[in-house]
């Protein structure tokens, strides 16, 4: 089959193919004399075999793990187990994460709870105010944005001077 009936019966992009490709975790296809790639089951089950792990996030470099476990099947699977079990954390890491951004999320929108003007919204003004220095309430209560950076207001105000609202 040709790329593009390879595509078609995996929802795969083209170039996404290609990439696997020329990051050799999807075997060369055969050529023909005008160099269309032929490929084959074997490739099919390779891209599928890819595109099941890329659906479970993980990484490149994971999946050229596991694909070096199937070649090899007498590899102890225990090397199999701790990968998964670093995708597992991985996950975890990555769900906490998003329950933070929601709660700064949640923060933000009180800020605005009616129907008002652009120039009249909390969450607007909010933003502005922390684009400009000022705290915020989406981060302060957790200490550092996502950028690492502490919103300590009493130590900003005292360092530039001013008090809150940026006044001596």
């Amino acid at each position: 089959m040709l790329i593009g009936e390879l595509a078609k019966k995996t929802g795969c992009d083209v170039e996404t193919i290609r990439y696997y490709e020329r990051e050799r975790l999807l075997s060369a296809p055969q050529r023909s004399a005008s160099g269309y790639r032929h490929y084959n089951a074997e490739q099919l089950g390779e891209l599928n075999f890819i595109l099941h792990c890329r659906s479970l996030g993980m990484s490149l470099a994971d999946i050229r793990n596991l694909a070096a476990f199937k070649a090899d099947h007498e590899h102890d699977c225990e090397d199999i187990n701790l990968l998964i079990d670093q995708q597992i954390a991985k996950v975890h890491q990555q769900a906490e994460a998003l329950r933070l951004l929601e709660q700064q999320l949640l923060a933000l929108r009180d800020k605005c709870r009616d129907s008002h003007a652009a120039a009249d919204c909390g969450i607007l003004q909010t933003l502005v105010e922390a684009a400009e220095g000022e705290p915020c309430v989406c981060h302060t209560p957790f200490g550092q944005d996502n950028h690492g950076h502490s919103h300590d207001h009493d130590h900003a105000a005292k360092k530039n001077g001013r008090t809150q609202k940026g006044r001596p």
